[in-house]
């Protein structure tokens, strides 16, 4: 509502109050125009981005032991507590050993018999050898001698191998843990019987550090990718530089980062996707192995990148992703942009863009194109250079781009 002063004059006629009101607009109006709206501004440069994809992923255990009965027999004790640390070749469960001691003994004895008759068989021959020779024995008694003494050698080879297994089987009641790692429930208790035969499961022993994290790329994403790195719109990282980041089911960044291992360089036929595989320290036990987490990997850098907050991102009626930019004599001019992800608050624009473009990201809803504006430079975003492994520093890595459309 325009509002003015009008001198005391006891007696005013309906068309002087209106003449003089609507004057007092059209002056406040002029004013206002010749005042320009203050809007805050970035000033946008080709600047080098890290560029990042995020995939979904699950983690799986660096390594997967499953302890199985290896003899028969009943189980006399548990020697682990569930869920602690076991080292390998650890003793976890005793199984009865009375009958493979037995079996051991017999064996040892039925050796000891065979070592005994080889003895005699040899001195045998040895005789005959002798007697042979000076036609004291016929040549068909030697030979007899010489074939006992060969069999009695074959009873002694076959008791020493009888006593290796009964000592193997032996051994085997004294169930270890095949490697280093944290050790599941129990799947048997003291007293139960146990068979070499069925492979009973006794427990489950995993290694989470080292920890796998699996993820899938589209085909689609993979060729696209390909074509960046082909063309120079992205710059190749070195292998042994792809470094990953997760983000965990609460939303939370886990604090190391990972590589990534290998690519599969098959496709799988049902989802058109191929696998990655990550590996990660996992040295408090954080990730455990079945997890749900989404994998952030560096794809390449993007040297010409042009990065605008995303309050400076707009969207005209036909959709289309749209910027006002202060132009010429500071008039705003809308700009149709194209943009391929997010790095952190911002929007990456491929086009539509030139270097010192002032983009307006406080004030959009209020100007339109064609007005004139003050523009009042904002304080860019930080952390952008790819110094470390996501575009800043490696000791506090910023969140890298996701796979995001454009707006």
């Amino acid at each position: 509502m325009c509002v003015g002063r009008m001198p005391f004059t006891p007696i005013y006629t309906a068309a002087a109050i209106a003449a003089w009101m609507l004057a007092g607009c059209q002056q406040q109006q002029q004013t206002a125009q010749q005042t320009p709206f203050e809007v805050g501004v970035v000033t946008v440069h080709p600047q080098g981005v890290m560029v990042s994809t995020e995939l979904p992923g699950r983690t799986s255990a660096f390594l997967v032991a499953q302890v199985h009965a290896r003899v028969d027999g009943i189980v006399l004790r548990r020697e682990f507590k569930e869920g602690a640390l076991v080292k390998a070749n650890q003793r976890l469960y005793k199984i009865d050993p009375a009958p493979y001691q037995v079996a051991l003994d017999s064996a040892r004895a039925t050796l000891q018999k065979a070592e005994a008759n080889l003895v005699s068989t040899a001195a045998q021959a040895a005789r005959d050898k002798v007697l042979v020779a000076a036609n004291a024995i016929s040549k068909q008694d030697y030979d007899n001698a010489v074939a006992a003494e060969g069999q009695v050698a074959a009873d002694v080879a076959a008791g020493k191998a009888a006593v290796e297994a009964a000592q193997i089987n032996l051994g085997y009641t004294d169930v270890t843990s095949p490697i280093t790692g944290t050790i599941g429930a129990s799947s048997v208790t003291p007293g139960a019987y146990v068979q070499a035969s069925a492979a009973t499961l006794m427990a489950t022993v995993q290694q989470t550090d080292p920890i796998y994290v699996d993820v899938t790329q589209s085909t689609v994403d993979l060729l696209r990718l390909r074509h960046e790195l082909t063309s120079g719109q992205l710059q190749a990282i070195g292998p042994n530089e792809v470094k990953v980041q997760l983000v965990l089911e609460d939303g939370s960044i886990y604090p190391l980062d990972g590589k990534l291992e290998f690519t599969d360089i098959t496709v799988d036929q049902t989802t058109g996707s191929v696998k990655l595989r990550a590996i990660f320290p996992n040295p408090r036990q954080i990730l455990l192995p079945g997890m749900f987490v989404r994998a952030r990997l560096r794809e390449g850098i993007n040297q010409q990148a042009m990065l605008v907050p995303e309050t400076g991102v707009t969207h005209d009626a036909a959709g289309a992703t749209t910027a006002l930019v202060v132009g010429a004599g500071n008039k705003v001019e809308l700009r149709t942009i194209t943009t391929s992800r997010t790095e952190g608050d911002d929007w990456v624009v491929d086009s539509g863009l030139k270097d010192g473009d002032k983009v307006i990201v406080t004030g959009v809803q209020k100007v339109q194109p064609g007005v004139m504006v003050k523009p009042i430079e904002q304080l860019a975003a930080a952390g952008h250079a790819p110094s470390g492994p996501y575009g800043a520093s490696e000791d506090s890595p910023a969140a890298p781009a996701s796979s995001a459309q454009a707006p």
